[in-house]
């Protein structure tokens, strides 16, 4: 019989990849009455992971109101977007100094599976897979840097840009952005410990909030 933890752990790797994938919309309400009856859960398993969500950045808690999918907003979107600039840049720069020949293969096999993934799958929606192996490889490039907390820090950051990166190709006309390429270059240059790979995944990270801002004009402050 599946334990509390185990049921909540469930009800988050679900929520999690429903709102990473864009099956949830940005500011969309959370109700644990219908998550409940969902995942076929308890009221409380249902909160705690959505109170696991909320410590993410993926979801928000309202007093009184319940829980949400955490809003679009450029003044967010911009004040992430520095954070993760000058925190993973750091890292790779670490990492590139620090890193041995396990992080070089890890980095490279990150890269080979994300490549062998589609974005989309048939039905248009982005692929889970693709998302998890896009995580990866971004955990790849700065885990060389030999420092758990930061590292953390700078996944979680990634993950609440991760709805932001997904509206910006779903909402933004940004399909035709050679995503793909990107990483490729990335990986190369910090492989060969070019400190020109921190430049390039900055302008990668920084691509996004373009693609947003430009592309979601309801999002432009008036």
């Amino acid at each position: 019989m599946a334990t509390a933890s185990t049921l909540t752990e469930q009800v988050l790797a679900g929520l999690r990849t429903d709102i990473l994938a864009g099956r949830f919309q940005p500011g969309t309400k959370l109700r644990v009455s219908d998550l409940s009856e969902r995942f076929q859960v308890s009221a409380s398993a249902v909160r705690e992971a959505l109170n696991r969500l909320s410590e993410q950045g993926l979801a928000e808690s309202l007093p009184h109101r319940g829980f949400r999918v955490t809003p679009l907003s450029i003044d967010d979107l911009q004040d992430l977007t520095r954070a993760r600039v000058l925190l993973e840049s750091m890292l790779l720069r670490e990492s590139m100094r620090l890193g041995d020949l396990n992080w070089e293969a890890t980095v490279v096999a990150a890269l080979h599976k994300l490549q062998g993934l589609a974005i989309l799958r048939s039905d248009g929606e982005v692929d889970a897979d693709w998302v998890d192996a896009h995580s990866h490889f971004h955990h790849a490039l700065i885990a060389g840097a030999g420092t758990t907390r930061l590292t953390d820090v700078a996944m979680n950051l990634r993950d609440r840009a991760e709805l932001y990166r997904h509206w910006s190709r779903m909402l933004a006309g940004d399909s035709d952005r050679g995503v793909g390429a990107e990483h490729a270059e990335i990986a190369e240059l910090a492989v060969a410990r070019d400190e020109a790979a921190a430049e390039a995944l900055s302008a990668h990270i920084e691509r996004t909030t373009d693609a947003l801002i430009a592309g979601l004009p309801e999002l432009t402050p008036p």
